[in-house]
């Protein structure tokens, strides 16, 4: 039988997260110290009969043991299980009242039990199964040398001791039990954030590349055709408007088989739609406001980068989708703004998105089987492009997302 904690042992309930519980087991372990050492002096010697100094050192052996056993208790165990067979033996050898409990006298009945609670929260079932046959063992051969019969009374030590290990047992195990389940939460957390910052990165290099793509096509085309458009080329012209479209051409192959490993067959048909830009959030703006309520829209007539564009139009995507689940029927604001570059900053397009709070307070959420790590694409697509990104309650109740994209961050 070895402890679990052999290295640095830490004391029961060490990691409790109140200050009280954390001393609760010294708390015990010194009333019981302070109680029993001096009762078990005076029984053993006044009512038992036995010698003063064997009973002062039997006492000690019993009752300050129960102080090592809020950090090692199965050691404490030894020390205490020997003292009390010892003292069994120890009152052979004195002629004491039928009446006494032998033999195992009352406080140090008291003792064990306390110190099979100790047990019980520390070690395994293993060695909880091994402490209680070695006291039901001891118990039942002191009782073939009972100066007085033995009867079920002098089963109490191992029946209580019995019990006592059994308490503590599933208490220890509830604990583990709780323990473990904060830690797969925590686990599935991370892992549920992983994932979706993962499967948002794939979604934003598949939109890249519907907006790359296009671009490095309008080069090709462009190249190929230099020479039936522009009139007199010289040869080294010509030839390097065909190293151009060469050059795009495998471009453009490279990034269809690195699509390839990205979009699987079930979503490629729904993927290779045009991907939308500044010119449709008024539209995705109408379709809330139908569907949710009141949106009020502040458009920017201005020409941006696509993948820019696309950012934005997502960032507001996801803004709507989070109002109209946490907060049906609010007042809502979307608005986009373009700042004019200076000395430190480029040109900036900011886009925010505010809801009031909901005009009636919800329970939970509409849909309870969200993710719940929206913010997260929004965030990736924002630092992608250099950009920032501020989310947050506001005040009254409501939430405010705004962005800051750079327009000139595909230069």
């Amino acid at each position: 039988m070895t402890s679990v904690e052999e290295a640095r042992p830490r004391a029961l309930l060490a990691e409790a997260s109140r200050r009280w519980v954390r001393l609760l087991p010294w708390a015990v372990a010194c009333v019981l110290c302070v109680a029993l050492l001096p009762t078990t002096v005076v029984v053993l010697s006044a009512d038992y009969g036995l010698d003063g100094a064997v009973s002062g050192g039997l006492a000690v052996a019993q009752a300050a043991p129960l102080l090592l056993a809020v950090v090692r208790p199965l050691r404490a165990w030894y020390v205490v299980f020997v003292a009390d067979v010892t003292g069994a033996l120890a009152l052979l050898t004195v002629d004491f009242q039928e009446r006494l409990l032998w033999p195992f006298p009352p406080m140090e009945i008291v003792g064990y039990v306390g110190l099979c609670v100790a047990l019980g929260l520390r070690e395994r079932r293993r060695t909880l199964l091994l402490v209680w046959l070695a006291t039901a063992t001891a118990n039942v051969a002191l009782g073939f040398v009972a100066p007085h019969g033995f009867g079920a009374r002098g089963l109490l030590f191992t029946i209580l001791g019995g019990v006592a290990l059994l308490l503590g047992g599933a208490l220890h195990e509830r604990s583990e039990v709780r323990r473990r389940l904060v830690e797969q939460e925590t686990i599935s957390e991370a892992e549920r954030g992983r994932r979706t910052l993962l499967e948002e990165r794939a979604r934003i290099a598949r939109e890249l590349h519907d907006v790359v793509a296009h671009h490095m096509s309008v080069i090709t085309v462009q190249a190929d055709t230099a020479e039936y458009r522009l009139d007199r080329l010289p040869p080294d012209v010509r030839g390097e408007f065909t190293s151009i479209a060469a050059t795009a051409r495998e471009s453009l192959g490279e990034m269809r088989r690195l699509l390839g490993v990205l979009r699987n067959e079930e979503a490629a048909y729904g993927e290779l739609a045009p991907q939308p830009g500044l010119a449709q959030i008024g539209q995705l703006v109408e379709a809330t406001a139908r569907a949710h309520g009141p949106v009020e829209f502040t458009p920017c007539d201005i020409e941006v980068p696509d993948a820019v564009g696309l950012s934005a139009y997502r960032i507001v995507q996801e803004a709507l989708s989070n109002v109209v689940r946490h907060a049906p029927g609010a007042r809502a604001q979307v608005s986009l703004s373009v700042t004019e570059p200076d000395e430190q900053d480029g040109a900036r397009l900011h886009v925010v998105v505010v809801n009031g709070p909901p005009p009636q307070p919800l329970d939970q959420p509409l849909e309870a089987d969200g993710t719940g790590h929206g913010l997260v694409g929004m965030r990736e697509r924002v630092r992608l492009l250099g950009g920032s990104l501020d989310t947050g309650p506001l005040p009254d109740g409501g939430f405010r997302v705004a962005a800051r994209l750079p327009l000139n961050s595909l230069d």
